[in-house]
């Protein structure tokens, strides 16, 4: 069988976080349940009606290629895309064309072709039997698109972009982008070849959650595989993406660019970015938080997380938040580290940020053992309170004192004769044996290394 190598070129919608739409006063809210209620002659397509372009739905596109270094184009313009369908009122769509808001730039490790501003379509629902309804509330709703240049090489590299995509839009507040609401969606460009040519391109349409993205991507592959050893040849053309059946389905021939007879839209203006003073370069990248391939590589240098543990956290931006505050605290790396883990592994964000500073320096401080905070801390979740009172109360701090520890090393030595021979003739796991049985008796309270040492001394006394 021949060496085949899939290439994937992503193109990724995005409905943006504006109070109004693209080109109207009409509210913009995905939220709304009740059809056609944000609608005006405007976003209808009413005949004589003038379009505005919104301001902020520009600015945001701009920090989005500002985010991605690319380049911010300095003359840009509006045209119109003409085909016709039920969810498209005008029997146009205003995009861009040939000058987008931004060119080039990189994510995630793949090249960028583009990021331009369109409005969205409306909604159709074809669920209502022999027919179906449209619903204008998501018509004319301003919608970024990013092109990837067709670099991609896997379906799990294509998921991993489009998480990164949507981490991005969240950090900088341009979009929700839940997939589930239709607010981010990921349209695939596959073809397959066997050798350095690109092979014949088919577009996957409906893909509305990264688990989809990745099967639809893996079944194109591997059927236009299948067809080329057949030696059958591959149809360029769109389909959709059945999550039920886990299979492509064919809906149309890809249309071409000059299918849609793109010309400038004559209603609007062209744009002269640098003449804009909001949108210069220096506001614009001042309004740029922390990015999120930014907060890995601090969180590395800073605090030498665990590559999963900063992905956890540059994912949740609220647990993110509560982990620095304790980090401010605790300021030394091996404690901040500690604390991680309980707030990754024992969802230790549930109390409050002094309670468990006070948990990790009560560890520092051997008064608490690792089994000893677990319980603390579920304790705490209950209900809060000061931290070394409910441990003393909850009988959790943890037992260094020798005497003590002497009492029950020796209580268990002598309950275990057997173990003792064991470990007289050389067998360590004897030694292990007891610790368990010391922890075990302890409830887990006593100092590891302490009771260690109480039972070495009690164990070099017996002859």
């Amino acid at each position: 069988m021949k060496t085949y190598k899939p290439t994937i070129g992503l193109e990724i919608h995005a409905e943006l976080k504006t109070r109004t739409k693209m080109f109207c006063d009409s509210k913009n809210d995905a939220d709304e349940i009740r059809p056609n209620v944000n609608v005006c002659p405007i976003c209808m397509g009413h005949p004589g009606t003038l379009p505005v372009i919104n301001k902020e739905a520009v600015r945001n596109v701009i920090r989005v290629g500002t985010a991605v270094g690319g380049k911010i184009a300095d003359f840009t313009e509006f045209d119109r895309k003409n085909y016709f369908y039920p969810d498209i009122p005008k029997g146009y769509q205003i995009s861009q064309y040939k000058y987008p808001l931004v060119s080039g730039g990189e994510l995630n490790g793949a090249a960028l072709t583009r990021v331009h501003l369109e409005e969205d379509t409306a909604s159709s629902g074809h669920d209502e039997g022999d027919f179906s309804l449209v619903d204008f509330n998501r018509a004319g709703v301003p919608l970024m698109e990013l092109v990837t240049e067709p670099v991609i090489k896997s379906a799990e590299q294509a998921g991993d972009f489009a998480r990164e995509l949507q981490l991005l839009l969240r950090y900088l507040g341009v979009s929700d982008a839940n997939m589930e609401k239709g607010e981010m969606r990921v349209e695939a460009n596959i073809s397959v070849s066997d050798t350095d040519k690109f092979g014949t391109k088919v577009e996957v349409k409906n893909l509305n959650s990264f688990k989809a993205v990745e099967r639809a991507i893996d079944y194109e592959v591997k059927r236009h595989i299948e067809l080329l050893e057949k030696g059958e040849k591959i149809s360029q053309e769109t389909r959709g993406w059945d999550e039920d059946k886990g299979k492509t389905f064919s809906q149309r021939q890809k249309e071409d660019s000059h299918d849609y007879r793109y010309f400038p839209d004559p209603d609007l203006p062209k744009l002269k970015i640098s003449e804009i003073l909001e949108f210069a370069d220096k506001p614009i990248r001042a309004s740029l938080p922390e990015l999120p391939w930014q907060k890995r590589a601090r969180y590395a240098k800073d605090f030498g997380l665990k590559t999963a543990d900063i992905q956890i956290y540059v994912s949740n931006p609220e647990l993110a938040k509560f982990f620095e505050n304790v980090a401010d605290i605790l300021k030394k790396k091996d404690l901040i580290a500690l604390a991680s883990n309980y707030i990754i592994s024992d969802d230790a964000s549930k109390v409050s940020v002094k309670n468990l500073t006070d948990i990790i320096l009560m560890i520092d401080d051997k008064k608490l053992s690792s089994r000893g905070a677990k319980d603390l801390i579920a304790k705490l979740k209950q209900k809060s309170g000061d931290v070394e009172k409910v441990a003393t109360e909850s009988n959790l701090l943890q037992v260094s004192d020798t005497g003590a520890l002497e009492k029950i090393a020796a209580k268990i030595i002598s309950a275990n004769p057997a173990v003792v021979a064991d470990f007289k003739n050389g067998k360590q796991a004897a030694f292990q044996f007891f610790v368990g049985q010391g922890m075990k008796e302890t409830k887990g309270s006593a100092d590891p290394s302490e009771l260690a040492k109480a039972i070495k001394k009690i164990l070099s006394e017996i002859k």
